[in-house]
């Protein structure tokens, strides 16, 4: 058997260690001419860290990150709305861990070459068709830079990795159109800190309009220095518009701290970490809806380019490292092809529809809306009008519909597979 995987992004790169591990062939294409460490900081949750432990890569990322032990939700004054312990602070197996998405991304690139050779990632491969077989598929591509025909593959499967605006789902639906805006825009950035050592926390404040959200990825102990991840999520357009998605697109300090000029609490000055930044990158909150169906012969999608969602809950890596451990496991373990295709779908694609859903409903961030509707101002009892016990409700749910409740996180079974050979 022999995978084409479209898109060496984090879900691609991971199907590809995934299915080596099991004793499968596969070669990933990307249209990216160069690979580079891009983007900011994303969550790793205990159900991504479980499946990248399992495959061997738990002391690089711990080497490259921060382990989260605790999420704290407060209101724009500051006052807190939820706490909870995360990781292994949370009595999970594995911990939770916030890291740079370019370094991830590195990482895996480095590992895939590695174990599979350094022919299995072939850049600067832009997808322009493909021929479903009754037993296979055909791939063509054109070369990034000049535009001439690449060689076509054959493969047995096509797994498409290839994000949003995957070509492969364009392909099957065709008359899809843009993604689906919100009206909220991230602006995402870095800033460095210093004494943020203990007890690393990722802090979520405001409401859907207007929100801060920031985490540490990084931390120096020689220094005491931590580069700490920051988002600012602003209502700036209606939703159903077209979004803008320039993602070179950048904006100034200047932009945000009008409005979060006062933004300060015991420990957390946003307009101070704000005027700090580095470059500030500007991207829109954007989903689409869920899909009916994934397979289409032995093409399947995977990742963003099944499901993706808006950024709340830290889900999204997330979810396509889970989508690649699957799609391994079943191809390794179902009678056939076409069997392994119909169980990976029937696992995952109701999964993940769930969570598109629940974060377009503000997801775990919910209590943050509710805190914003039944307290308004900093005199109004936040235990009166949002007892503990609904926020436990809104966080144990959570983290059922997203598969990381720690019980059942730790009580199920592996997709590692054990290769009757090794290729």
């Amino acid at each position: 058997m022999s995978v084409a995987i479209i898109g060496a992004g984090i879900t691609g790169l991971t199907a590809a260690l995934s299915l080596h591990a099991a004793g499968l062939e596969c070669v990933v294409f990307e249209a990216v001419a160069e690979p580079a460490p891009l983007g900011v900081g994303i969550n790793l949750l205990p159900h991504a860290m479980r499946e990248l432990t399992e495959l061997g890569l738990l002391p690089e990322l711990r080497a490259l990150g921060v382990e989260i032990e605790e999420l704290v939700y407060l209101t724009k004054y500051g006052r807190r709305i939820w706490q909870e312990p995360r990781g292994l602070a949370a009595g999970y197996r594995w911990p939770q861990l916030a890291i740079h998405r370019g370094e991830l991304q590195m990482l895996l690139l480095a590992t895939v070459r590695k174990r599979l050779g350094s022919t299995a990632v072939r850049f600067g491969h832009v997808l322009t068709d493909l021929e479903l077989l009754s037993d296979a598929v055909i791939t063509h591509f054109v070369d990034r830079a000049s535009g001439a025909r690449r060689p076509s593959h054959r493969s047995a499967v096509l797994a498409a990795a290839d994000g949003i605006h995957s070509a492969v789902r364009r392909h099957f639906y065709p008359a899809e159109g843009l993604p689906k805006w919100n009206g909220v825009s991230l602006h995402r950035s870095t800033s460095r800190v210093r004494g943020l050592s203990k007890g690393a926390s990722m802090m979520w404040a405001g409401h859907a309009r207007q929100k801060f959200v920031a985490y540490p990825i990084r931390h120096d102990a020689g220094t005491d220095d931590t580069l700490l991840n920051w988002i600012c999520d602003l209502k700036t357009g209606e939703a159903g518009a077209v979004p803008e998605e320039d993602w070179n697109r950048t904006a100034s300090p200047v932009d945000l701290l009008p409005r979060y000029d006062c933004w300060r609490w015991p420990g957390m000055d946003v307009p101070q970490l704000v005027s700090a930044s580095g470059e500030i990158y500007v991207f829109p909150m954007v989903d689409r809806d869920p899909l009916a169906r994934w397979t289409f012969g032995r093409a399947t999608l995977l990742g963003d380019a099944a499901h993706p969602m808006y950024p709340i809950g830290s889900n999204g890596a997330t979810q396509g490292i889970i989508d690649a451990r699957a799609f391994a496991w079943h191809l390794a373990t179902a009678g056939g092809i076409d069997e392994a295709l119909v169980h990976y779908e029937a696992e995952r694609r109701p999964a993940t529809e769930r969570i598109v859903l629940m974060n377009r409903a503000h997801g775990p961030d919910q209590v943050m809306e509710l805190a914003e509707q039944r307290a308004p101002t900093s005199e109004v009892d936040l235990d009166a009008v949002l007892p503990h016990a609904e926020r436990q409700s809104i966080a144990d749910a959570y983290k059922q519909v997203a598969g990381f409740d720690p019980a059942t996180l730790n009580a199920r079974s592996s997709y590692t597979v054990t290769p009757k050979r090794q290729v």
